[in-house]
């Protein structure tokens, strides 16, 4: 299965993944976790100051975990749109292109968690936004493009909790 969580920044979502692997339910499964220092690092700008080719760089990074045959991601080509979408430097025109190649491979997850940020708070892990306006723009982002093209999407599901609880809400809607 190729299973996508998808969510704002600083909602849990590497910390999900990484618990799901450490959970033993998913035997012969790639975890991909957080990638955002790595790429900062290299000059990619992250976040408000996302430019086209950043958000390419991303898009390209999700489509290579989808060719796994078993994959747990901590990241989804939503997130991508989001913040391609709110990106200053990207025009309207640019995204459209961007959103219908992204949409293309959309289809290849087999369940996407959407992880409510409802009594989350934010942490700084010193590379990710932390304006909390901006985290909810990325939120509503999101969660429109979610409903939006949810008929592109196999098995969606929304999560809430700990991460306990969530592991526990993701094996129990997987039957791992």
């Amino acid at each position: 299965m190729k299973i996508g969580i998808c969510g704002t920044m600083s909602v849990g979502k590497t910390t999900l993944v990484e618990a799901l692997e450490k959970s033993g339910k998913f035997p012969n499964y790639t975890f991909a976790t957080e990638r955002s220092k790595y790429l900062n690092d290299l000059g990619i700008p992250l976040n408000t100051d996302s430019t086209l080719k950043g958000q390419i760089i991303f898009l390209a990074e999700r489509c290579a975990e989808l060719i796994n045959e078993n994959i747990i991601t901590d990241r989804t080509i939503i997130d991508v749109l989001a913040f391609t979408s709110v990106a200053k430097s990207i025009s309207f025109n640019d995204y459209d292109d961007f959103e219908t190649l992204a949409l293309k491979v959309l289809k290849d997850y087999d369940y996407i968690f959407y992880v409510d940020p409802e009594n989350i708070p934010m942490e700084d892990n010193g590379v990710r936004e932390v304006d909390l306006e901006f985290r909810k723009d990325i939120d509503d982002v999101i969660y429109a493009l979610l409903d939006r093209w949810d008929h592109c999407i196999k098995n969606l599901h929304t999560i809430k909790g700990t991460t306990e609880e969530r592991v526990e809400q993701i094996l129990h809607i997987t039957g791992s």
